[in-house]
């Protein structure tokens, strides 16, 4: 394997890194501050992406498009987390289970009945597509590269909320004591709904950028809602860090197995059964690296023992 194309997964390892970071970022406030198990956070990673792919079929602009996710995936959080998730706070996680798997349900039938079964598409913009030359002679797509500096920045944007404003003191607050805050007079419910909206905001623009690299369909958030856990199990839950460290290890482990396995089952098998052998690992890799943090620090990463 040449440099240039380990160099490339690497790049590529981030990218993904960086869409499993803004969707795992709000699922793992939510079950902090919360406590609350949502299943249904793929679903909010789906509607943005078919919300960017309309908007940018009717107007043709890429940034109307990623507003629009953005915008229709907090809608759907706040409307949601008012008529449903408000009345299972206090049960217990077997019923939040079964209440947002229900909610899987309802809104992938719901966005089937609005868009059509058909996948949907969504353009690169002609500013963003094509590569960019980085030293070393590397040419790496310009969109990919895009999303990986734009979701730092959400990431370095959403730590100064956490951090360094009131409503993120509340929201830290929150994740210590709820009743206490409550008890000072924070109006918990609109703070939840603030939050919920605000994760779902994150997963929307997570799907709306990824709806540039794939088809937009029903069903796609299941898959990166099962690896958004595995990232909040890695990095702690209620980590915000944690999320984006394991995130990231999560993507080059995924990119660069997939690469680096086969090529070592070459070594000592047959190319098509070293290839074989090679993808069925690859594929296993990250349950292997959470399996594995999980031995050495059960609380994940950043997680703290309560």
């Amino acid at each position: 394997m040449s440099l240039v194309l380990f160099i490339e997964q690497v790049l590529n390892g981030f990218q993904f890194g960086i869409m499993l970071f803004l969707t795992a970022a709000g699922l793992t406030l939510v079950f902090g501050v919360m406590g609350l198990i949502n299943l249904a956070h793929g679903s909010l990673f789906m509607i943005g992406a078919f919300a960017a792919a309309s908007i940018a079929g009717w107007t043709g602009s890429f940034v109307l498009a990623i507003m629009a996710s953005l915008a229709a995936a907090a809608a759907a959080g706040a409307l949601v987390e008012v008529a449903v998730i408000r009345k299972l706070y206090d049960r217990d996680h077997l019923d939040q289970v079964l209440a947002t798997f229900a909610l899987i349900l309802i809104l992938s039938e719901g966005t089937r009945w609005i868009f059509g079964s058909f996948p949907l598409y969504l353009n690169i913009p002609s500013y963003l597509s094509g590569p960019i030359s980085l030293p070393g002679g590397i040419q790496y797509p310009l969109y990919r590269l895009t999303i990986i500096i734009a979701g730092l920045f959400i990431a370095l944007c959403l730590r100064q909320l956490i951090l360094k404003t009131r409503i993120g003191m509340q929201i830290r607050a929150g994740e210590s004591d709820r009743e206490m805050i409550a008890v000072l007079g924070v109006n918990i419910s609109w703070l939840y709904t603030l939050l919920f909206a605000l994760g779902a905001a994150l997963a929307g623009v997570a799907g709306g950028l990824v709806g540039a690299l794939q088809s937009v369909q029903v069903g796609m958030g299941e898959p990166i809602l099962i690896l958004a856990f595995v990232v909040i199990v890695i990095g702690g839950i209620g980590s915000v860090k944690g999320a984006l460290v394991a995130s990231i290890l999560v993507g080059l482990t995924d990119r660069l197995g997939s690469i680096l396995m086969p090529e070592a089952f070459k070594l000592f098998l047959p190319p098509a059964d070293a290839t074989l052998m090679g993808s069925a690992l690859s594929s296993m890799l990250i349950y292997i690296l959470m399996a594995a943090v999980l031995v050495w620090k059960p609380t994940g990463l950043y997680g703290v023992r309560v």
